[in-house]
């Protein structure tokens, strides 16, 4: 048996018994044992989390990053970036584009997996037929941590590759804050005009931050009269 080996066990044995629970810092530090069999990792864990500010900050590390850390190595970094790609298509598994969306909480449910740990600033776009049957959903851009481009033209092709009646645009704020900028809001009432052309109906547009989001038409800020 090796030095660690108890530990290890005493720490599988609790997290299996109240996973919901465990602390950040146990919980790196139990997925590192099998990147590192014959380390205590704790130390590392808690490098890893004041190195990176958070569980979240330690997953959106690129590879190159957590090497740095001293310990880490590649089969660390590789087994942290395949949780977190786990992560984004357990949640997009979980999200299914079919039935009927007609609150900005639904479509919350459908988008949030698209923006589950992005880097930068993402555009999407949430298309429906007439009587609110989700018919896709695709992406228009990312941009980088400040900015996504809202382009016009990819947005009303995207809306008419699925023959949609009825459309809602999201887009995300890496600074962590949902609230809707001067930008977003002439964005969504330029959209709305444009696609009203092609009998595209825009019902919504929403923004997400972290775990938050900003629908513009529950606030009252965009009545799309639909």
């Amino acid at each position: 048996m090796g030095t660690h080996d108890g530990h290890r066990a005493r720490l599988r044995g609790e997290f299996l018994a109240r996973a919901d629970s465990f602390p950040d810092h146990k919980l790196l530090e139990l997925l590192l044992f099998y990147a590192n069999p014959r380390k205590d990792t704790n130390p590392l864990a808690h490098e890893l989390l004041d190195h990176f500010g958070s569980l979240s900050g330690v997953l959106d590390a690129t590879p190159e990053d957590l090497q740095r850390i001293s310990g880490m190595g590649e089969h660390g970094a590789v087994l942290i970036k395949t949780v977190k790609e786990l992560s984004n298509r357990y949640l997009a598994g979980r999200t299914s584009v079919q039935g009927i969306v007609r609150t900005a909480k639904e479509c919350y449910q459908l988008l949030y997996p698209y923006f589950f740990g992005a880097r930068n600033e993402m555009v999407y776009l949430l298309c429906m037929d007439g009587k609110r049957k989700v018919l896709g959903i695709r992406r228009i851009s990312e941009g980088n941590v400040n900015a996504a481009a809202v382009n016009a033209r990819l947005i009303v092709e995207a809306a008419l590759s699925l023959n949609s009646a009825a459309v809602v645009l999201a887009h995300n704020h890496v600074s962590g804050i949902a609230l809707p900028s001067q930008d977003d809001v002439s964005t969504t009432k330029r959209l709305h005009g444009l696609l009203e052309q092609v009998g595209v109906t825009l019902t919504d547009h929403l923004i997400f931050a972290d775990d938050d989001m900003v629908s513009l038409r529950e606030s009252g800020i965009f009545i799309p009269g639909y």
